[in-house]
């Protein structure tokens, strides 16, 4: 893949979107374990388990996991060497932080997925976004299954329709005009010019598409009889940048899922999450011998190494 074409292209029109990006050393044993977190196609639509189900019926976001997941290879897709590369470069920024991670399973039938077009930078910064490649944020939609345009491709508009002229506010933009009063949130009139320029990002398992909050996009119906779509929505950010922010990992810090994964994971992955890199001043022998008791099989030899 060229990054370089890539970044222009996420510069230029808001976002890119690129077949088959995550390795199938990455994508097959995380599509091996989506049944630990969600149901699968036919046992969903053939009501299988009722009160597992229940659930991912009426509102749209009820099939949303946030990180750390029941899944270790899950837990290992945001860390990998092909999505932290693509967004080091994206950024331009060596130093990057996972501000955002969760997997997403859609069933059809189950829910209104078709969205009213919307940017994401709302509840994405506390600031505005900034065009200053210091501070840009970047977001990735990951396929863990096939996409098509009747499996909810998500739709995306391009800079050139005029998106930057969009005010700060409001975030959500109808096809067509609305009774709605809060113009803050909904605009009142509709804006079909931005839905007749959208485009369906599709691809097969594995594709990335690498978006910014303030790009225009929405997500679509699955329509396809008995269908299901899995995906994780990804969102990172320059070290630098601490108004981007959506979780909060501390407070995440004791779940088991997050133990299990901190334990198998390598400094440069802990850094995503602002563990200080070794040989940063925090690391002391109080902190190191704190630290180890905390995550008794994590590795420490890094962190003890540099501090010698």
């Amino acid at each position: 893949m060229d990054l370089t074409a890539a970044t222009e292209s996420w510069i230029d029109d808001g976002f890119v979107i690129l077949p088959g990006h995550l390795p199938a050393e990455v994508l097959d044993p995380a599509v091996r374990e989506l049944d630990s977190v969600f149901p699968s196609a036919d046992d969903f639509h053939d009501d299988v388990a009722p009160d597992r189900n229940a659930r991912f019926v009426g509102d749209e976001f009820n099939g949303i996991d946030s990180f750390p997941f029941a899944s270790l290879a899950l837990n290992r897709i945001p860390v990998c060497d092909a999505l932290v590369t693509l967004a080091t470069s994206l950024l331009g920024a060596p130093d990057v932080r996972l501000y955002s991670a969760e997997a997403w399973a859609k069933y059809a039938g189950a829910a209104d997925y078709d969205q009213d077009l919307h940017r994401d930078f709302l509840n994405h910064t506390i600031l505005v976004p900034s065009s200053a490649p210091a501070f840009r944020q970047v977001e990735f939609f990951v396929f863990l299954s096939d996409v098509t345009v009747e499996m909810g491709a998500p739709r995306m508009v391009p800079r050139s329709s005029a998106t930057d002229d969009l005010p700060a506010r409001p975030n959500f933009f109808p096809r067509i005009d609305t009774s709605e009063t809060d113009e803050g949130f909904v605009a009142p009139t509709g804006r079909p010019d931005l839905y007749a320029d959208e485009v369906a990002a599709t691809g097969p398992a594995g594709t990335v598409v690498a978006f910014q909050p303030q790009t225009v996009h929405r997500g679509s119906a699955v329509t396809r009889p008995r269908g299901a779509r899995f995906s994780m929505h990804l969102s990172y950010r320059p070290a630098a940048a601490e108004w981007a922010q959506r979780h909060a990992w501390a407070d995440r810090s004791h779940d088991p899922h997050w133990y299990r994964f901190v334990e198998q994971a390598g400094p440069r992955q802990l850094e995503l999450f602002g563990f200080p890199p070794p040989g940063h001043d925090y690391w002391t022998s109080e902190t190191l011998a704190g630290v180890a008791q905390r995550y008794p099989r994590l590795d420490m030899s890094p962190w003890r190494s540099a501090h010698r």
